[in-house]
């Protein structure tokens, strides 16, 4: 008796499931449902990444040495391009860090829909965890790229060779900003990509090309404070320039930046990445039909 009164007490309730609505609407208490789902993509990632190769995470600190090698060798020897008064090897991996991490996250979220276009077809998740787990995954390999670098900072300071060149502040303490900076920025970029690939697919190797002419454009192996006046504009208006600039300030206590380029580029990375969302957002209702 009791049991019957108190299903018959129980209070009425009713499942609705609806289309999203908007140009632009996340559902954050879905997204933090699916938190276990985003652990077990970034582990997927991080293991088939390292699976079946030579040197494993090796290739992480060995890739960066190789090219400030080449990037000593070529625009610091060769075509004379100077670094500030910073050690070569600093210099250039300093440079590195925030690049390489951008350029991982947008060449492998950037086409996101059509890599998982299997995974979407079976099961429902909010599709923009793949692009997020892309994101927290690429940080196991930037932590194991700081590895040479903190090695060759390690040299200079204990040794005192380039003394005065390097200067650690409190600055130091303020480098996962640009971090953050970048992570923003390179989600947004993917997820325009991951839009544009998934209805034309031949665009992903326009997304290869658009990294290797954007990583010249970027203050990797030369400073800013070579460029010609009448040509700042075009390197400030790159917003990958202002995050590179800020890991050698950080990092390095040396670096050319002000207040408004930083504000710029943070404003037109949370642009971009409005615009990410909305489109990515946009696609994803009718991404099994097109990929």
């Amino acid at each position: 008796m009791l049991l019957m009164d108190s299903v018959d007490t129980a209070a009425p309730y009713e499942i609705r499931i609806a289309p999203t609505r908007g140009w632009l609407r996340l559902n954050w208490r879905e997204l933090w449902e699916y938190r276990d789902l985003l652990g077990l993509l970034v582990q997927r990632d991080v293991i088939s990444r390292y699976k079946q190769t030579l040197l494993g995470p090796l290739w992480f600190i060995v890739q960066p040495i190789l090219t400030a090698i080449v990037f000593a060798l070529i625009f610091g020897r060769i075509a004379g391009i100077p670094t500030d008064g910073i050690p070569g090897p600093l210099f250039y991996l300093c440079g590195l860090l925030g690049w390489t991490y951008f350029s991982q996250n947008v060449s492998t979220a950037g086409a996101s829909f059509v890599n998982n276009s299997h995974l979407f077809g079976k099961v429902y998740f909010p599709r923009l965890i793949v692009p997020l787990a892309t994101i927290v995954s690429n940080l196991v390999a930037f932590a194991i790229q700081l590895l040479p670098f903190f090695a060759f900072l390690g040299y200079y300071l204990v040794t005192g060779a380039h003394r005065g060149s390097v200067e650690i502040t409190w600055r130091f303490l303020l480098f996962p900003l640009p971090l953050l900076h970048v992570a923003l920025l390179s989600l947004g970029v993917s997820l325009l990509m991951s839009a544009a690939t998934a209805k034309y697919r031949d665009l992903i190797h326009f997304n290869q090309f658009l990294i290797q002419i954007w990583m010249f454009a970027t203050p990797i192996f030369y400073p800013l404070s070579k460029v010609p006046k009448n040509y700042e504009w075009v390197v400030w208006m790159n917003p990958m320039s202002v995050p590179t600039e800020l890991f050698r300030i950080c990092l390095l206590g040396r670096g050319t930046v002000n207040g408004p380029e930083v504000a710029f580029s943070l404003a037109f990375a949370l642009v971009l990445l409005v615009a990410g969302l909305a489109a990515f957002q946009r696609v994803e209702r009718t991404v099994i039909d097109s990929v």
